[in-house]
Parts: structure tokens; C-alpha cells; sequence
């Protein structure tokens, strides 16, 4: 039967419940006719089910060719030596290439005749923080590996193209990217999981919108691998339920909701954006409708093949909200994947001691994105009042925040800042930098004594981790990835400080900056070999392990 006929039988089904009916069979006919009507609707949605999916197939089948010759021109373009409208990696891609090549020959490697598409979700690609060093790296590793793949980024960053925005990924993560078998895709309806769109039920409402931007990409590529750098769950259940034999991956930087989450709102927790906000009849119902949503969430973790997260802090919650279900489906394990950090590269330009060696300044330095849940306001606050208790040693202290500006919305939070700073009377002594470029960061790590971060329950802590390769002094929050992974003990000696609230992060600014100079050097040093842990070779080589999970779950899925 056609898919038309499938539809009109449904609705004649549809219409003949509401046909009256009389005599002593009233019941039979109702019960007979509510089965029929089941029945109808699950012909019904599986018949949209069918053109939905075919129509996007249809589309996506037709684009993928003209994707596939426009990278072949390029890519031929590229071996031949002339000069493209992007930076490439030139001679180390081509040997890159070549030894792939003879490794495939010699039977050691066959990585490389995979051609697939590979596509990631990432609507925020152009943003610089940390989720995109993770996107670029991810890239970086998997054009290594399978040189032959054509890797496609749903972005919604229109006003930037490939040109400009592999130029800041340069100049902001020093990664260099193969653009010919790069490919962006750009999405129209990126403002659907905007917070900022939504002024209520913003959760619920950003999770609704990111099926609609998921469809969208859908609509514009259907890849053999999609995999999902932001945390959109959502939109892998979606691309899931409409294409089983996508194989599908998610980089998990920290739950969606969870319960940490739910708990804050407790009155006397005193911690995160909704903090005490769980009072009262309005803050019952808040509760009710976050225990909904981590409900609704806890479904979607099945849709995924391969879960990756970027701490043990974020791995114990996802295993906690997706494990069960996720062991129900036979589904592999979550597993940590620590993000890249340029570990290498700041210890190579940064020496610790030596000749070489640049004074250090009394800086509290701290590197995170400008937005409400980095609590650059707590960080302001012990500042101050480290400054005005005026105690030796931390006499010309400055604070630096260094950290990107995606939309107004953040443009909104650094006034705000500012306006606290000058309240607090030390607009001197702080300093506000935005969207810096690799080399300036590079250039206050080197300078500064102290790296800070004030972020509760913040997922991992690139930033941190680029302090302690620096050899600064970390004083972070006593929670989170900060806590677990990055500032414990190495070495047998500690590797910073933790703190929770504004004294005690006073404390920790006057201690870090009155140790002893040979206690300092000690730390620096511990703190710099703790941080060889998180290296962006260590990433790659994790990742493409990951990666050959996926495409051998996509190979066996079109056999």
C-alpha cells in the first residue's frame, strides 16, 4: 500500500470513531473502534515518519555530491600548490598525508580510505572558549587520522566565513585546520537555543528549539557520523529516532540538568546562578518542572553510541542521569576524555627559572568566557577585599580577566562588571580583556603569579589547566572538575588552593602571594607537571579511538 493510501485508510479510521453508535453493541463497537483508532495512528506516524525522513534524505543526497566535488577541486587544488583563500598546513598536511598513505599500503593502516561525512553540532563555532578548542582539536585529530573524511560543521556564526573563522582558530588556539575537506553548513535558526530567546521555561524551551535547529542541519547534510560538541541531547535523540544507521557521539562538557542542579535551589545551599531560588510556591513548581526535565533528559542518553565526557565530575553525574538506561540498551560506557590544552607549547614558551625567565608581577589572572555562571563577580568581590585588608606582600596586586564575548548578553554582564568594580573602588587595580588572541594570553601567563577561577561546579577548567602549565599558583573554586582532576596533589605536595566564598577566597589570594620564594618555585614546578596530563597529543590519540568506534558502527550499519 501506498504511503497516500496509508494515510487516507488512517483518517477514514479516524473518522469513523465519532460515528454514532446505537443498540446493545455500543461497548463492543467502542472498544473494536479505539483498537482501529491505535492502530490508525501508529500507521499515521510512521507514514510521516516515512516522508520525513525520505524527503530529507532526497535533499541531503543531492548536496552531499556537489559538497564532495567542491572538496575534490579544492583538495586537488591544494596538492597542486596553488594558493587558496585560507591558511593550510602545507608541507606537514602533505607528509601527513604521504605517511598515511604508505602505512595503508604496508597493511599497518586503512584509517585513511574512509570518505565519510562526519558532522559536527556545534551552532556556537566561532565562539573561543573552551568548547571550541575541544570542536577544533577534535577536527584537527580526526583530519589526521582520516585524511579522506569530509568533516561538516552546523554552525550559526553567518557572519564569519571559513576564511575568518580558521584565522581566529589559529590566532586564539594556535590549531591549524585542512580547509579543503572542511565544510560549514550554516544554520538559520540558531536563536532557538539562545537562552536570551526564551525569558521563561528557558531549559525546557532551548531543548524543544534544539530538535528544530537539529532538523535544520538534518535538512542541510545527513552525515554517516553526527556527533554533538555542545550537549544538545535533544538533537541526537531526534537524529537518532529519524536515522538509526547515523552513528552518533557526544562530547559531554557538563550535564544539561542534573541533580546538583536541583539541590542548589535548596534555600541554604548558597551556590550557582539559581541559588536559594527553590523558596516559596513559585519555587516548588520550579522544582517540579526541573524533576520533569531531568526526567525527560535521562531518555535521551540512549540515542547516543559513544559518550564522552571531560572530567570524572561530569562523568559521575551523566553515569548517574543516562547510566541506567543506557546499560538497559546495551549501550558502551561513558567514558573521560579530557580536553586538549596547549600544554606543550606554553611550557616550551614559558620558562620556569633560568636566564630566560620573565619576573613574575603580582597578577590574579583569571581565563574564562564572559557569562553569568563564571562568577566573575565572586573573584571581584575577594579581590577587594584582599585589597583592602592591606596585608604585606600583596601591596600593587592586579586582577586580569581575560575571556570572549559571544552577544550582547555578554556584552551586557562585562558592564555590569565594571559598574561593580568601580563601586568597589578598585577600577585601578582591574583589568578587562576581550576576546585576546593566543599570543596575549600566552603573554599574561607568562607574567602573572596567580590563575583563579570562581566558577561553581565548573565541568573541567581549561584555564586552570593552562595555569599550572605556566607555573602560576592556582586558587580555585572547592568543587567540580577544578577540584577532582586538576588541583590535587602531584608529587606528593599540593598544586594551588580551593575556595568556596568570598573570605575564604581572600585568604588564598593573600597566602598564594606571601609564600616563601622557594615554596613558590616548588609549586610552580609541581604545578607544571601535574598539567602534562591534559596534553592536546593525549586528546588526539583518545580521540581518534573514539572516533574509530564510530565509523566501525557506521560501517556495520550499511552492511
Amino acid at each position: 500500500m501506498s504511503t497516500a493510501g496509508l494515510i487516507f485508510n488512517s483518517i477514514a479510521l479516524f473518522a469513523a470513531y465519532f460515528i454514532p453508535s446505537t443498540g446493545d453493541t455500543w461497548w463492543p463497537k467502542k472498544i473494536i473502534l479505539t483498537c482501529k483508532i491505535s492502530i490508525a495512528s501508529i500507521i499515521v506516524v510512521k507514514a510521516l515518519y516515512f516522508i520525513l525522513r525520505n524527503a530529507l534524505q532526497r535533499i541531503s543526497t543531492s548536496r552531499r555530491n556537489l559538497i564532495r566535488q567542491a572538496v575534490n577541486r579544492d583538495q586537488e587544488a591544494f596538492e597542486a600548490g596553488e594558493k587558496l583563500s585560507q591558511k593550510s598546513e602545507g608541507d606537514d598536511w602533505v607528509n601527513v598525508q604521504s605517511d598515511r598513505a604508505k602505512s595503508a599500503k604496508n597493511g599497518r593502516l586503512k584509517k585513511n580510505d574512509y570518505c565519510g561525512f562526519i558532522g559536527f553540532f556545534h551552532p556556537f563555532a566561532n565562539a573561543g572558549g573552551g568548547g571550541e578548542r575541544v570542536l577544533w582539536a577534535a577536527i584537527r585529530a580526526t583530519q589526521v587520522e582520516y585524511p579522506n573524511a569530509i568533516c561538516v560543521i552546523y554552525t550559526g556564526d553567518h557572519g564569519s566565513g571559513k576564511t575568518t573563522i580558521l584565522e581566529r582558530v589559529k590566532s586564539r588556539f594556535d590549531i591549524d585546520i585542512h580547509a579543503p575537506t572542511l565544510v560549514f553548513l550554516y544554520l538559520g535558526k540558531r536563536d532557538w537555543i539562545v537562552a536570551g530567546s526564551w525569558p521563561r521555561f528557558t531549559l525546557l524551551l532551548q531543548s524543544l528549539g534544539s530538535i528544530i535547529v537539529a532538523h535544520e542541519a538534518l535538512s542541510l547534510l545527513t552525515p554517516d557520523v553526527f556527533i554533538d560538541t555542545m550537549g544538545y541531547s535533544f538533537s541526537t535523540w531526534y537524529c537518532k529516532v529519524l536515522f538509526l544507521e547515523i552513528a552518533i557521539g557526544s562530547y559531554v562538557h557538563y550535564p544539561f540538568i542534573g541533580t546538583h542542579m536541583v539541590h542548589s535551589l535548596a534555600a541554604d545551599s548558597g551556590q550557582g546562578v539559581n541559588a536559594g531560588t527553590g523558596k516559596g510556591l513559585r519555587g516548588w513548581c520550579k522544582k517540579l518542572y526541573w524533576h520533569a526535565l531531568l526526567k525527560l533528559y535521562t531518555w535521551t542518553g540512549t540515542s547516543i553510541d559513544v559518550v564522552m565526557t571531560n572530567s570524572s565530575w561530569t562523568q559521575a553525574h551523566m553515569q548517574r542521569i543516562w547510566g541506567p538506561n543506557r546499560r538497559r540498551a546495551r549501550k558502551l560506557a561513558t567514558t573521560v576524555l579530557y580536553p586538549p590544552v596547549s600544554v606543550e607549547e606554553i611550557i616550551e614558551r614559558i620558562p620556569l627559572d633560568g636566564p630566560d625567565a620573565m619576573p613574575r608581577e603580582k597578577i590574579l589572572l583569571c581565563i574564562a568566557q564572559f557569562r553569568p555562571e563564571k562568577n566573575h563577580e565572586l573573584l571581584i568581590q575577594s579581590f577587594a577585599q584582599m585589597a583592602q585588608a592591606k596585608v604585606k606582600g600583596t601591596e600593587g596586586a592586579r586582577l586580569v580577566l581575560i575571556g570572549s564575548v559571544r552577544d550582547d548578553e555578554d556584552q551586557t554582564l562585562v558592564y555590569k562588571l565594571r559598574l561593580l568594580v568601580k563601586e568597589l573602588k578598585v577600577d585601578d587595580s582591574v583589568v578587562f580583556r576581550i576576546n585576546s588572541t593566543w599570543s596575549e594570553i600566552l603573554d599574561w601567563l607568562r607574567r602573572s603569579w596567580i590563575g583563579v577561577n570562581g566558577m561553581w561546579c565548573e565541568h573541567f577548567g581549561i584555564g586552570v589547566v593552562e595555569y599550572q602549565a605556566a607555573g602560576l599558583i592556582c586558587v580555585v573554586n572547592d568543587s567540580g572538575g577544578p577540584k577532582e582532576d586538576i588541583v590535587i596533589e602531584c608529587e606528593g605536595g599540593p598544586t594551588g588552593y580551593r575556595a568556596s566564598t568570598v573570605q575564604e577566597y581572600a585568604v588564598q589570594f593573600t597566602t598564594a602571594l606571601t609564600l616563601a620564594p622557594s615554596m613558590t618555585l616548588t609549586m610552580r614546578k609541581r604545578n607544571r607537571e601535574s598539567s602534562k596530563r591534559f596534553t592536546t597529543d593525549i586528546f588526539a590519540s583518545q580521540w581518534t579511538q573514539r572516533m574509530k568506534t564510530l565509523i566501525d558502527i557506521s560501517r556495520q550499519t550499511f552492511k
